[in-house]
């Protein structure tokens, strides 16, 4: 599959957004409960706070034949605050090719370790790409708990 990363543009956020909907609803939906479904993925309504990532962030999508398949965002220098693949494009490599280049982004800036919140769900890919569990976590997301991971690895 041909896979260009680029740079995310305000352009980008109904793409975005909706992918971003449709992968918790449909992937995360194994590992969350409905409503935690519904309150996690309510989170693609806020169009300022995208607009804000996209501003503020070190923000990648990932394109296929000019869709949107895969977007991946870092804040703070070394905080990996996002990854998300369209729900029908899993599991063919496009994570594990925007994590590369989070990773190297990362390291050009000078830091020596990168650090993520990560699902339930995709604890499994990180701990695949050489991330440690810190430690398992209850996280508060609009009055609704998720349990999560921090991970963390060295660079």
């Amino acid at each position: 599959m041909d896979i260009e990363i680029r740079q995310a543009t305000i352009e980008d956020i109904p793409e975005i957004t909706t992918l971003f909907r449709d992968t918790v609803r449909e992937v995360n939906s194994k590992h969350y409960s409905d409503k935690q479904i519904q309150t996690w993925s309510a989170g693609a309504s806020d169009t300022q706070k995208w607009e804000e990532r996209i501003h503020k962030c070190y923000f990648l999508v990932a394109e296929s034949h000019d869709i949107i398949v895969g977007f991946a965002y870092l804040k703070n220098g070394n905080y990996f605050d996002g990854l998300f693949v369209h729900k029908d494009y899993q599991r063919q490599g496009i994570a594990s090719k925007l994590l590369r280049i989070i990773e190297s982004k990362v390291m050009m800036d000078g830091f020596g370790e990168i650090k993520s919140d990560v699902s339930i769900t995709a604890l499994p890919f990180f701990e695949n790409h050489y991330f440690d569990v810190i430690k398992k976590q209850k996280k508060v997301l609009k009055g609704m708990t998720f349990e999560n991971y921090i991970v963390s690895k060295a660079l």
